[in-house]
Parts: structure tokens; sequence; C-alpha cells
């Protein structure tokens, strides 16, 4: 046998990198074609109910109720009051739930979610009630369902943070981390699954339960909706009733890809 032949039984075998691909091409994407069968399902339902009600013989008062312009200023209207409800109900159930997960302020933690949990007892169409008494308009109804859709998104955050491993945290610290450093770049970012789950919960309640300000004259498509049940225009029920669930269809799966996208590749 000669030297270079000998040189070359002695080498070990290079690894196949084709057998081996890269784990990160293997890992979820954020954005699938799977994930377009959503908006797509929305975009032929409202369609299919547009071309009805353009070809149907309709009376003048749903003619009136369905105009283009009333209908898609009433939806902005409710989806900008679901925006804001989720703003504030994420701007204070995330932080509340990061206090009370840290031991000096674990005690908090039974007064905190009593509160939450009275919140989301109470029937959000009786606080809405009360509080049309004293105050009406915009804001009455983003105080309500914001208070209304605080615990999903706090008891996901609190269980969110407790289900991160402690030998994680522990290495986290023995590689010289802070203890914010710990919390933003290890809890957080595996907390947000289940942060993001209990987020999207809150967006698919604010955007249902929207309809109900219309009582205290907040707008968006809660006066087409009940306004169809007193005239009783089921084209008009029908036609708000799609709305409001496309809407929730809508925000979830946009809620969907944002957490995917905030989710770390390596737990994706």
């Amino acid at each position: 046998m000669s030297d270079k032949t000998a040189t070359e039984s002695r080498t070990p075998a290079a690894p196949d990198m084709e057998a081996q691909p890269d784990a990160r091409t293997t890992r979820r994407p954020v954005l699938k074609w799977t994930d377009l069968l959503v908006p797509v399902f929305c975009v032929l339902a409202i369609g299919a109910d547009v071309l009805y009600l353009a070809n149907a013989d309709l009376d003048s008062i749903v003619r009136r109720a369905v105009d283009p312009a009333s209908v898609t200023r009433q939806t902005l209207d409710h989806i900008k009051i679901s925006f804001l409800i989720t703003m504030f109900v994420m701007a204070i159930a995330v932080p509340l739930g990061v206090l009370v997960t840290r031991r000096r302020f674990s005690w908090l933690s039974p007064g905190i979610l009593a509160v939450a949990n009275a919140g989301q007892a109470a029937p959000s169409i009786g606080l809405l009630a009360i509080i049309g008494i004293f105050y009406i308009g915009l804001w009455a109804v983003v105080g309500v369902l914001t208070a209304y859709s605080v615990l999903p998104v706090l008891r996901n955050t609190i269980v969110g943070l407790q289900q991160v491993d402690a030998g994680v945290k522990d290495a986290a610290r023995g590689m010289g981390m802070s203890p914010m450093g710990v919390l933003f770049r290890v809890e957080l970012p595996l907390a947000v699954p289940i942060i993001g789950a209990g987020a999207r919960t809150a967006l698919v309640l604010a955007v249902a339960t929207v309809a109900f300000g219309d009582f205290v004259g907040a707008g968006g498509l809660g006066g087409l909706l009940f306004g169809s049940i007193k005239l009783g225009r089921n084209e008009v029920l029908v036609l708000a009733s799609l709305l409001i669930a496309v809407l929730a269809l809508l925000v979830d799966w946009a809620g969907g890809l944002v957490q995917r996208s905030f989710t770390p590749r390596g737990i994706r």
C-alpha cells in the first residue's frame, strides 16, 4: 500500500453535507403559502355577499344601510376601536405579568389576578350600561372592553414567564447577563408563543364585543348589526355579522404572523 493510500485510509470520512441540511433551512418560516388561505377565504366570503347584494332586489332602507361609503366608515371605526383596546391591553397586561413574576413583587399576584378576573367576570354589556349612565363615546367602550380583555394576556404572560426553565436562566446569569438582560434576551423571547396566544384571544374578544359600543355611541359595526335586528332586514344583519367575523379572523391571522415573527427561530 502506498503512503498516499495509507494516509487516505486513516483520514476520517468527511461529513455528508447534503445528508445533513442546515438546520436554519428546516425551521418554520414566518409566512407559508398555507397562511394565505385565511385571507383568501375572507375575501371570497365578502365578495360573495357583495355580489349577492349588488344583484338582489333591495328596498330603500337596505340600500341606504349597505351603502359602501357608510359600511367602510363603520368598519374602519370598528378596527380603530379594536386596535386601541388591544394596545391598552398589551400595555397593561404584559408589564403586570412581568412584575408579578419577579420574586420581589410576587406577593402582588393574587390581588392583581383577582382584579383581572373580576373585570372579565362582569358582563361587558352590563358594564357598558353602567358606564353609559355617566359617560358615552369612544373612550367609554375602550375602557370597559380593555378591562374585559386584560385577563387572557395577563395570565398567559405569567404562565409564559414561569415556564422558562430555571437552568436556562441560570446559564444566562452565568454568562454575565444582568436581570434585565435575562428578562429581555431570554425569558420574554421564550415566552412569546404563550403571550402571543393570550394576545390573539384578547384581539378576537375585542373585535367581537366592540359591536356593543353602539349602545354608548362609540361607532363601529354595532350600529349596522343592531339596526338591522330592529328593522328586520336580514340582508344587513348577514353583512354586519360577516364583517365582524371576517375582522376577527383577519386580526387573529395577523396576530399569528406577528407572534411567529417574534418567536426565536430555534423554537418556531
